[in-house]
């Protein structure tokens, strides 16, 4: 049994649910609860698992995901315990677009909650993202791979093909690239200005 767990990682609006129903439809098992369900920002879906959130207290859950895929974000990868082999694939986006659309989804969502400094995170976003890095390197249970959004958009089969060779050549890339849907790229950085 292959005793590596697949996570599917990043800032929130980087392109996660996309990359994990990439996984699901290339023959990959995807570990998700469907609590939240799909909507107007993620018609395709969420792809989350709520226990990743209190991973921290408890990692008992586990276990039952080696050789499968789940989400996590990424400034919960720092409570993943070292006596397991990971393989990350971290999604990466343009800064600006992400907080266009973490704005448009909040503001659809409470417009109340939506009034947040958004280059103060911007500037937060960027500092985590190196520190990130930095860690992951670090780490010698883990291995990372990182994918651009936006190129992954542009260039699929390209991308595809990266992360296929990460994974070990084991999914149908064919499918993945099918999974890519331009019409659900609509905060692009020219528009999120």
């Amino acid at each position: 049994m292959d005793k590596v767990i697949t996570i599917v990682s990043g800032l929130p609006r980087s392109g996660t649910s996309m990359m994990m129903r990439m996984l699901e439809v290339g023959g990959m098992e995807v570990v998700i609860d469907n609590i939240r369900k799909a909507d107007v920002e993620n018609p395709k879906g969420y792809y989350e698992l709520e226990k990743v959130k209190k991973i921290k207290e408890d990692s008992s859950w586990l276990g039952g995901t080696q050789g499968k895929a789940f989400k996590m974000v990424s400034m919960l990868l720092y409570d993943l315990p070292k006596d397991k082999h990971y393989k990350i694939i971290f999604m990466k986006r343009n800064i600006q677009e992400m907080l266009a659309s973490q704005r448009r989804m909040l503001w659809r969502q409470n417009p109340e909650k939506a009034d947040v400094d958004y280059e103060k995170m911007g500037k937060l976003y960027e500092k985590h993202l190196k520190d990130i890095a930095l860690w992951l390197e670090a780490q010698e249970n883990i291995d990372v791979v990182y994918i651009n959004y936006n190129d992954l958009i542009e260039n699929p089969r390209e991308n595809i093909e990266k992360f296929h060779r990460f994974l070990g050549n084991r999914l149908d890339a064919e499918k993945m690239i099918k999974v890519v849907d331009r019409s659900l790229y609509r905060n692009r950085a020219d528009a999120a200005k």
